[in-house]
C-alpha cells in the first residue's frame, strides 16, 4: 500500500508572484515526493519579472510558468490550500486545510524588494514541508 502524496494549492490573485515563487520553492524541494499547483482569482497576463530574476538567484527557474486561474475541481483536489492576499476572493470548501500567508505583493517592486518575500516564502514552505512530513534536501 502506498501513501498518497500531499497536494498543496497555492493561490493569490493574479498568480503572477508570491503563489509561484511558492511553487517554484515547494516542486524543487519536495521533488516527486509531493504534488503543487497554484491559481490566481484573476490571473495577471505573465509572471511577474523580479520574482523570475529573484527565484532564478536561487536556482529555480519559474519563468516558463504562466498565471492561471484556479478552478473548483483543483481547489477540491488539494490537501492543503494556502492562499496569499485574495482575501473574499479565495475558494473556501468545507473540510480543507486553510492556511493563510500575509507577504508582501511583489508586484510593481524591483528585484531588491523582492528578495525579502522571496525568503520568507522560502521559509513557509520548507515550514509547510515539514508539517506534512515531505523530506527536503
Amino acid at each position: 500500500m502506498t501513501e498518497q502524496k500531499p497536494t498543496v494549492l497555492f493561490l493569490c490573485v493574479h498568480n503572477a508572484g508570491r503563489s509561484q515563487m511558492a511553487l517554484g520553492f515547494f516542486r524543487h524541494l519536495a521533488g516527486d515526493r509531493a504534488e503543487a499547483w497554484s491559481g490566481g482569482s484573476e490571473p495577471g497576463d505573465a509572471v511577474n519579472p523580479a520574482a523570475v530574476a529573484v527565484m532564478a538567484e536561487r536556482g529555480i527557474d519559474i519563468s516558463a510558468e504562466s498565471p492561471k486561474r484556479w478552478t473548483n475541481e483543483i481547489v477540491a483536489a488539494a490537501d492543503v490550500v494556502i492562499t496569499m492576499g485574495c482575501g473574499d476572493t479565495c475558494p473556501v470548501f468545507p473540510g480543507k486545510r486553510y492556511l493563510d500567508w500575509v507577504l508582501d505583493d511583489p508586484a510593481g517592486k524591483g528585484v531588491a524588494e523582492v528578495r525579502p518575500v522571496r525568503d520568507e516564502i522560502e521559509r513557509r514552505v520548507l515550514g509547510l514541508l515539514d508539517e506534512l512530513g515531505v523530506p527536503t534536501p
